[in-house]
């Protein structure tokens, strides 16, 4: 019988992931699967879950999760000599990755999606020993989003990180970045580098409208410093899905990334505190087997 392993966080979607569990085991069963449930109890279990189920030969396993768990089973998936199918069930607070493969955001439409899902191949980051599937975030306004309290983002979901960043924004902090990308090289002061997989950034799907889940490039956006003004008509470009055409954006796509800054910063890592500065990001083309909506081919 094929083996599919299901990991949930019982503390995602504001605490009703359990309300689903169930469901997801039943669906599991019915589509043939012999279902093994883990529960996360905290900070790298479903890491660790998913390096298990590559180890024992899986042949599915599914997150249910926000971001981080998502991006937690990922990292257990990657560079690995077994590749699991990948499914996944969106309950937090942005759910980018499953909005770039067209993922419904509503919990059972996903579980029950998983019965007519076709598999796809898609991208991966990957800096240093971390690995990312929708972004990296570094400079100021990145820090101030792992300020965001759970007991915020359950009360105001994705508002909270709008509210820590725009006091990020108000600041009179600069760094200075070296970035080197396959085109050549950027040096100056900017208050946000964004580095992107997919077309949805921060539950935005116009960040990056050309980015593609499988298109095996990076997409490096520089903010320049620029006065408050320039951000919220950077924030009216973003909503309108031309961010790229600001003059304050740097927009460059590659497949390799190097920064180094002034001094020493915390990146955002899909939504989790990251690696610091200096580092170098590579993309890892077509790298996890992804269950997606769709007939199987």
């Amino acid at each position: 019988m094929k083996k599919a392993m299901f990991i949930w966080n019982p503390s995602s979607g504001k605490e009703k992931a359990a309300d689903y569990k169930d469901f997801a085991e039943k669906t599991l069963i019915e589509m043939g699967y012999e279902a093994d449930t883990r529960e996360t109890t905290g900070p790298g279990d479903a890491t660790q879950f998913a390096e298990e189920a590559c180890e024992k030969h899986y042949d599915l396993v599914v997150a249910m999760g926000g971001d981080g768990t998502i991006n937690e089973a990922v990292s257990g998936l990657a560079e690995k000599q077994h590749e699991p199918l990948f499914g996944l069930v969106p309950l937090g607070t942005v759910n980018d990755f499953a909005r770039a493969l067209g993922i419904s955001l509503n919990p059972e439409e996903a579980i029950e999606g998983l019965k007519t899902g076709r598999e796809k191949r898609v991208d991966i980051g990957k800096v240093g020993d971390r690995y990312f599937m929708n972004i990296l975030a570094i400079g100021e306004i990145a820090e101030s989003t792992y300020e965001v309290e759970p007991e915020q983002k359950t009360k105001l979901g994705a508002f909270a990180y709008f509210l820590e960043g725009v006091k990020a924004v108000a600041s009179d902090e600069t760094t200075t970045f070296l970035i080197e990308h396959d085109h050549g090289s950027w040096e100056g002061e900017a208050k946000l580098v964004l580095v992107a997989l997919t077309n949805s950034v921060g539950g935005f799907e116009k960040l990056a409208p050309e980015a593609l889940a499988d298109d095996g490039l990076l997409h490096l956006y520089i903010v320049e410093n620029a006065a408050l003004p320039a951000f919220v008509r950077m924030a009216s470009a973003l909503v309108r899905g031309k961010f790229e055409e600001d003059p304050a954006v740097e927009a460059i796509h590659t497949t390799r990334v190097s920064i180094r800054t002034s001094e020493p910063l915390s990146c955002n890592i899909d939504g989790d505190e990251g690696n610091t500065t200096p580092f170098d990001i590579e993309i890892m083309p077509r790298h996890i087997r992804a269950v997606v909506p769709g007939e199987t081919d």
